[in-house]
């Protein structure tokens, strides 16, 4: 697999992941044993990532991430993508009722392919989840939280 194989991937999960919402692109990018090494809580399959980034874009319907880095290694099928993205607020998130707010949001993935498919097998990913509830105003304190 090359460099630009690679970054063709990242771009295209990217693009039609996390800056058009298409959680049904998801099916096509990632291999159907995908492995989620972050799972937030959700089942670490292809199916419990579809169902996380559909939670993110009914909280943040214009959720737009850009590239900010692509590092790649090539030998082992890598790719990093530091990542920033602004939204706004205009669903329940994370138990935050809807603000209205703007924000602005940073994280770090790193994605495994494989060679012969190009397609995602494993994915690790890292973004500033206290600083965004920070934004939406989910302090100690707070009374916006959902009900239980």
């Amino acid at each position: 697999m090359t460099s630009e194989q690679l970054v063709a991937v990242a771009r295209r999960w990217m693009a039609e992941v996390w800056q058009q919402g298409n959680v049904a692109a998801i099916d096509n990018l990632h291999a159907p044993s995908f492995v989620d090494s972050s799972p937030a809580g959700r089942p670490a399959d292809r199916e419990g990532y579809k169902a996380g980034v559909a939670e993110l874009y009914s909280a943040f319907p214009d959720f737009y991430a850009l590239i900010e880095d692509l590092v790649v290694d090539a030998p082992a099928g890598k790719v990093a993508i530091r990542w920033s993205a602004t939204a706004s607020h205009r669903g329940v998130f994370m138990g935050v009722l809807t603000t209205g707010r703007s924000i602005t949001c940073r994280g770090i993935d790193i994605l495994r392919v494989d060679d012969q498919t190009l397609r995602i097998v494993e994915r690790w990913g890292e973004w500033d989840g206290v600083d965004l509830l920070g934004q939406l105003g989910a302090f100690f304190g707070q009374t916006n939280w959902e009900e239980p």
